[in-house]
């Protein structure tokens, strides 16, 4: 039992490293050496740089490269932890040089006047406080603000101190804005449980601005989610949860949108505003990407990229990724698909997350397939390297589906139709298990799947009328405008193989044409339960 939990945490401590760039593993090396340095080298140097090779030991074998004379399991596990002591401390470290606005700047300063005050130093420790409330207030850290007014009252009366009621005044006020946090926390939590009540009895977008407003009322935040942004993006998240179960981005994008600029109007956006103000020109960009508006998409994104520039490297980290998925898609409906290939195959080179990492790889096979670039999509798709089970338990049932179809459809352009129909009998197999002989929700895909086993069988058959006629007749759920794009890509596919024509030029002529697809084709992947792209 304690080798396998060795072996789990130290998967989770190897796990934590890989996801350093090559200059965090530098600068960690570093900070690891100057803690103690000893004239024959760290062993914990040594250990880490085992874990930063691309082999993954197990701990026998590192317990020999370790200690090649005689195995010490006992000063091994001592090491392990020292390292990943090192690690915690590097990162907090990090965390507070990269972000000075940050919460833990406030506790830093909350620790160190304590001590000043327990060591006798009045002055000094007031100073700090002092700059402790500045900065808490400045960042909305409102709870923080109130252990700074606390210790303030406590420690009240000496020369150096602030006037007593002064500081319970501010106290007061702040306490007003943290109940406030404190509610819009509940409200946030109670909305999302709700919300998933009303989906699982089947009306979920339906029910979405009668429990948003039950709830709103029952908690009095209707006023305070309309002038401060972090708790207007909360609401906007929720919004956007609803409308991606509806599709219904025709609606949502000019609400967002105008949300977003009546709050810039009225009250700003501030540094300590960074995170919320970048999540909302997100949903903006995304909701314009959904409604073919790619170039209004594209020029909310480079607001977006200005933003984050300005704010804390980690948001950076998280948001950067999904800056580029977006942009790469935009770009692909407007004629610069290479630059989208551009894109992603930089962003591969980085080191991303295991989400990112699959958002990454379908969106670049899609990019190339686009290129006719059939060999290398392939090579991408490949490259994915993760089962499906996997990727449903990471990604969602419908990230599989699309997988799946893509994989199909490159084996049929390199010539392998045996190996499509394989597919093709495999996606079939999967949806009968998961929902009804039918495909109950998925019988739209099981009518594509139809379509294409007729080209598989009889390469010509795409050009007759008949065929044609079969496709106009396959299920449709959604007008054009609420359509979604990879849904469309796959239909574009058989609408090329009828009309003979290059699929690339298809998909643009459809995704930018005002009106319904209608016969001879219509949706084959509309369905209200698919999970979005990009969402």
């Amino acid at each position: 039992m304690k080798k396998f939990i060795d072996c789990f945490v130290m998967d989770d401590l190897r796990t934590t490293l890989a996801t350093f760039s090559l200059d965090d593993r530098k600068e960690f090396r570093q900070f690891i050496q100057r803690q103690r340095r000893k004239a024959k080298g760290r062993m914990d140097v040594q250990l880490y740089d085992l874990l930063i090779q691309t082999r993954e030991y197990t701990t026998e074998q590192l317990l020999a490269r370790l200690y090649p004379d005689e195995p010490n399991a006992v000063a091994y596990y001592a090491l392990r932890k020292r390292l990943m002591r090192h690690l915690t401390d590097f990162l907090l470290l990090r965390q507070r040089q990269q972000d000075p606005t940050a919460a833990s700047s406030v506790r830093g300063l909350l620790t160190l006047a304590q001590y000043l005050l327990g060591a006798g130093v009045p002055r000094l420790a007031w100073s700090m406080l002092r700059k402790a409330e500045k900065l808490a207030a400045q960042n909305e850290q409102y709870e923080l603000l109130n252990a700074v007014y606390n210790l303030q009252i406590t420690h009240a009366g000496p020369a150096h101190a602030d006037e007593l009621d002064d500081i319970i005044r501010r106290r007061h006020l702040n306490k007003k804005y943290a109940d406030e946090e404190e509610r819009a926390n509940i409200a946030d939590s109670l909305i999302r449980q709700r919300l998933r009540a009303a989906r699982a009895r089947g009306r979920g977008g339906e029910s979405f601005d009668g429990i948003l407003q039950e709830v709103l009322r029952e908690y009095d935040l209707q006023e305070a989610f309309a002038r401060r942004p972090a708790l207007l993006y909360r609401l906007m998240s929720l919004a956007r949860s609803a409308m991606l179960v509806r599709r219904d981005f025709a609606t949502f994008a000019p609400f967002v949108m105008r949300c977003y600029h009546l709050m810039e109007k009225r009250h700003g956006f501030q540094p300590a505003h960074n995170e919320a103000q970048a999540g909302l020109l997100y949903m903006i960009a995304h909701a314009l990407y959904r409604i073919r508006r790619f170039q209004e998409s594209v020029e909310y994104l480079e607001k977006l990229r200005a933003v984050l520039e300005a704010g804390p490297r980690r948001h950076q980290a998280d948001m950067l990724p999904k800056h580029t998925f977006l942009l790469a898609a935009n770009y692909g409906f407007l004629r610069r698909n290479t630059e989208s290939i551009a894109l992603l195959e930089q962003v591969l080179r980085e080191p991303l997350s295991s989400r990112d990492q699959l958002t990454a790889r379908l969106g670049l096979g899609f990019h190339y397939f686009a290129e006719g670039q059939f060999q290398k999509t392939n090579q991408v798709l490949q490259a994915i390297g993760r089962s499906d089970h996997y990727c449903e338990q990471e990604m969602g049932l419908e990230w599989v589906l699309n997988r799946n179809l893509g994989e199909m459809l490159v084996q049929l352009e390199l010539g392998h139709p045996d190996l499509a129909l394989n597919r093709l009998r495999a996606i079939e197999r999967m949806l009968r298990e998961r929902a009804s002989p039918d495909g109950g929700p998925y019988g739209y895909v099981l009518a594509y799947l139809q379509r294409v086993r007729e080209i598989i069988d009889d390469p010509a058959a795409a050009s007759r009328p008949a065929f044609a006629e079969r496709v106009s007749c396959m299920p449709s759920f959604l007008p054009l405008e609420q359509e979604d794009l990879q849904a469309l890509s796959f239909y574009s596919w058989l609408r090329a193989r009828m009309v003979g024509r290059p699929y690339y030029e298809v998909l643009l002529e459809l995704a930018h044409s005002p009106e319904p697809i209608g016969s001879p084709g219509t949706s084959v992947h509309g369905s209200p339960a698919k999970k979005q792209a990009h969402s």
